[in-house]
């Protein structure tokens, strides 16, 4: 039988086939092969003695959280208590883009910011919007349940963000437990213990671990740089073909920045992404 997987705990894999779950193992001939099944994957699995046959080739994966054949990436994303974090938030739209998903960028706890502070939030909001972003904040909740139909999304984000809080909101059945903010580290503690899919408006929805780091792991700085939305768009203006907007002169990137068409966060934060800084 094929199905997919949609939760994995330890060595135990929950199977989805035909509206039905079946629990199973892993031959141990994937360890042999190097192979880990993720939830996520598209599997034939032996319905009578339990155990996953074959994995099926993945359209994607991502490694933080481990989940595969993803349709789409809800950026959660905190604008106090944690702070926001542009770094965070431009690595985790390179990476979700790299790995030809589409990501989705959801504010959250707009109600602590003060008046200052939420006319910056928003500016950001309609910047990422105008290259091209989907951007809602957490109270749009009609506009984010619509995102969900037949699609497999995963939420990820900076610890604490709101991840658990939000799905919560989007389905009060699933009582997802939630965690305080750390006050001690500045963010929030891993309440979700184990990546599963959840059926959401007609959709699998992914709960998984927050994570405050991530690498560009096998991504080069061509790769990095391709995946900047904003920077495509005056690529073809650029003096020199393979441009990597850093040293370069009259490179027509710094120059959209120092007009102030390209947000001066992320050249920074792509300057970064490159020479591989924090």
């Amino acid at each position: 039988m094929t199905g997919r997987i949609i939760k994995q705990i330890s060595n135990d894999y929950t199977v989805l086939s035909d509206n039905r779950l079946y629990t199973c193992k892993a031959r141990g001939k994937f360890r042999n092969m190097s192979i880990t099944p993720l939830v996520g994957d598209i599997v034939n699995f032996d319905s009578d003695n339990l155990y996953i046959l074959e994995v099926l080739p993945r359209k994607n994966f991502l490694v933080r959280p481990p989940i595969s054949n993803v349709d789409t990436a809800l950026i959660i994303t905190s604008t106090k208590d944690p702070d926001f974090s542009t770094n965070l938030l431009d690595k985790l739209l390179v990476v979700i883009e790299y790995n030809n998903i589409i990501p989705v960028i959801i504010f959250t706890k707009l109600d602590l910011l003060d008046e200052t502070e939420l006319h910056e939030i928003n500016n950001y909001i309609n910047y990422y919007k105008k290259i091209g972003y989907e951007v809602y904040k957490n109270t749009e909740i009609d506009n984010i349940k619509s995102l969900f139909k037949e699609k497999v999304c995963v939420f990820t984000g900076q610890s604490g963000a709101g991840k658990s809080t939000l799905l919560n909101k989007l389905d009060i059945n699933l009582n997802i437990k939630t965690g305080e903010i750390s006050k001690a580290l500045g963010r929030g503690k891993h309440t979700t213990r184990h990546t599963e899919l959840i059926n959401i408006n007609g959709g699998l929805v992914a709960d998984t671990p927050g994570f405050s780091s991530l690498s560009f792991d096998k991504m080069t700085k061509l790769d990095i740089r391709d995946n900047f939305k904003d920077f495509n768009l005056y690529r073809d203006m650029c003096k020199y073909k393979d441009c990597l907007h850093d040293k370069e002169d009259n490179c027509i990137i710094k120059d959209k920045v120092n007009s102030n068409e390209i947000l001066k966060s992320r050249y920074e934060n792509y300057i970064k992404f490159i020479h591989n800084e924090k």
